[in-house]
């Protein structure tokens, strides 16, 4: 199954990704009307913490496409898809303000992990759109290796500065 018929698939069945989205949702308020002031002790915070990446890897998944779509495919947004475009990153900003207003999310096992991902496809993004946009007679005349060391520098930099930042 390519991406493409997954897609097709869900745009038939938009069901799935509904009753999914509601079932998430009841979990986290269900989640936050038990857990109440423990919610960052052992049990509820692995709960959370599941919850997040349920909502939160498709809606970066969500925001990496719509980028792909926007700046590669120069696709119009009267074109979007609701339903895989902007619905999994509202279901994961409104799931995530839920989760915050009753726990701190530094105590969620895992969730550093998430800037990590969002980062690397940020930087992956970037790469991808300056190779696009780039012209080989443009950097031509500066050697390969050059471009190499400053691409290295530069992702080595945006993690020195994102960890000073998170810490």
């Amino acid at each position: 199954m390519t991406l493409s018929q997954f897609f097709e698939w869900i745009q038939q069945h938009p069901t799935y990704v509904l009753y999914f989205y509601g079932a998430v949702l009841v979990l986290t308020l269900g989640l936050n009307s038990v857990s109440e002031q423990k919610s960052h002790l052992y049990p509820w915070n692995w709960l959370y913490s599941l919850i997040i990446y349920l909502v939160s890897i498709p809606g970066i998944f969500a925001i990496t496409l719509n980028v792909y779509f926007f700046l590669f495919e120069k696709r119009s947004i009267m074109d979007a898809e609701l339903l895989l475009q902007f619905l999994p990153v509202m279901m994961m900003i409104i799931i995530l303000y839920y989760i915050r207003k009753n726990v701190d999310l530094d105590y969620i096992p895992g969730f550093e992990k998430l800037y990590g991902l969002i980062w690397i496809i940020a930087i992956l993004m970037s790469l991808m759109w300056v190779v696009d946009r780039t012209h080989l007679y443009a950097i031509s005349v500066v050697p390969f290796y050059y471009v190499l060391i400053l691409l290295i520098g530069g992702i080595v930099a945006m993690r020195y500065f994102m960890r000073k930042l998170v810490n």
